[in-house]
């Protein structure tokens, strides 16, 4: 069942908000035996590309898009590094409203741009990055009365909350450690505040540590430094000044956690161990969170034995340019079977 059937009643919909659903949420939660025990942990994935479209997005923005019809929106803008831009246009597509996506030009996997438009959005490029297409995308909103559904509507965050129930719900408390990408900074914010919410109700009884991991060429909340021009294959956290920087500060040190950063290359080797080693093919900024477990354990710093949740936020059929970067081409044989068994080692 979709997020607002699932957890209507602790969501703010009412009777008048339109039941908006494309059966997103309930997303897998895989324990990852193999990695874990190389690592010396107890690890879980939740797999959020099994969202409708392909990510985590979808979880809040199907509150975003129910409480905006609910007060008289009938047109829809963001601006996105692709995944937001996905899921607002599959959901303008599900309810039959325009969409204007704004998307950094020449920085958005093919995979993601190709969702916005085959979902039917005006997809706009603009000259700038991230950044400057929000600045723009907010101005247009509040110009054209149209809702913008990008991280700065509160909305998003509450619904992205359920995410953290989910886990909980599964593994009947929170996990010690919960690591996140962090790109625009509003998930690790939203899943703090879930847990929060769970342990208020007295459904769990302690709260995990927040791990926010950014990419080494964006990362202005990892390092504390600004960020002006980002760059990194993790195409989903390529953002320099994050709208919830704030927030996932506030979650980040309210937990005790921290944020730490990886190189692009470091999150490639885990993107190609996650795939190889568990059968999980997610997308980079994703991978983001294996490489940040990966480099703590070397250092000595991830605590033995600690059940930790890895948020996979996209599926890896984004960007599959990224992944076929990191391994060989296929291998070439004639149409004899000699020569296929010769290769079969």
């Amino acid at each position: 069942m979709g997020v607002l059937t699932r957890y209507g009643k602790y969501l703010p919909v009412s009777e008048k908000t339109p039941a908006v659903n494309l059966e997103e949420g309930s997303t897998p939660l895989v324990r990852l035996d193999r990695i874990g025990g190389e690592l010396g942990i107890e690890l879980w994935a939740k797999l959020e590309g099994c969202n409708p479209s392909g990510s985590f997005k979808d979880r809040g923005m199907v509150l975003a898009f129910a409480k905006a019809l609910e007060d008289g929106a009938r047109a829809f803008v963001c601006a996105s590094t692709g995944n937001t831009s996905a899921s607002a246009a599959a959901y303008a597509a599900h309810v039959g409203a325009p969409c204007y996506v704004l998307l950094p030009s020449g920085k958005v996997a093919l995979g993601k741009l190709a969702q916005a438009l085959i979902y039917g959005a005006r997809v706009i490029s603009v000259e700038g990055n991230f950044d400057r297409a929000l600045e723009m995308a907010r101005e247009a909103a509040e110009l054209k009365k149209i809702a913008i559904v990008n991280s700065v509507n509160p909305y998003r965050i509450i619904s992205q909350k359920t995410g953290a129930w989910e886990i909980c719900e599964t593994l009947g408390q929170a996990p010690d450690l919960h690591v996140v990408p962090v790109g625009n900074a509003g998930n690790i914010s939203a899943y703090w505040a879930g847990y929060r919410d769970f342990n208020a109700w007295g459904r769990i009884s302690a709260l995990p540590k927040m791990i926010g991991v950014q990419a080494e060429g964006a990362a202005p909340l990892a390092t504390g430094k600004p960020c002006p021009n980002p760059e990194t294959v993790a195409t989903a956290i390529r953002i320099g000044n994050p709208v919830g920087a704030k927030t996932a500060i506030e979650a980040v040190s309210g937990s005790g956690g921290f944020f730490e950063t990886v190189t692009d290359g470091e999150i490639l080797d885990a993107q190609k161990t996650l795939a190889s080693r568990a059968g999980i093919f997610a997308e980079p900024a994703s991978c983001a969170t294996l490489a940040g477990l990966v480099k703590l354990a070397a250092a000595g710093k991830l605590p033995g034995g600690s059940k930790t949740v890895i948020v996979l936020t996209g599926n890896g059929l984004k960007d599959p340019d990224a992944a076929v970067s990191r391994v060989g081409p296929p291998v070439k044989i004639g149409g004899t079977l000699d020569e296929l068994l010769g290769v079969m080692t």
